[in-house]
């Protein structure tokens, strides 16, 4: 099983920063990806921004420029720096990963979703 440990959530003014933290712990034989996704009332949860294994990258047209992902592969964690934040940014902020376990039937691929952070633009 993998679990996942967001932080870094809460409440800033527009044009404010802040910066999430996500990190997978459990039995896996490796991360795939990791990546943040959001959800406002009323409406699907869409992907922000994705990072690989190999460090390629995948923003939502929405946040590029303004928000950055990074990882870090030996503590298994992903960052989201969030700058000039806007009030239509506010949501609750998933984090997700995707990898490879062994399973009864051998290798299998498996996705994990954290518990989601409330993240608060005023304007």
């Amino acid at each position: 099983q993998v679990q996942l440990v967001e932080s870094g959530g809460g409440l800033v003014q527009a044009g404010g920063s802040l910066r999430l933290s996500c990190a997978a712990s459990g039995s896996f034989v490796r991360l795939s990806a990791m990546g943040w996704y959001r959800q406002a009332p009323g409406k699907q949860r869409d992907l922000v921004a994705l990072i690989t294994s190999s460090g390629g990258t995948n923003y939502a047209d929405s946040v590029k420029g303004r928000f950055t992902i990074s990882g870090d592969n030996l503590k298994n964690t992903v960052y989201l720096q969030m700058n000039s934040l806007k009030p239509e940014d506010t949501a609750v902020y998933y984090c997700n990963c995707r990898g490879t376990y062994s399973g009864t039937y051998g290798l299998s691929v498996f996705s994990s979703w954290g518990q989601g952070t409330q993240v608060t633009v005023s304007s």
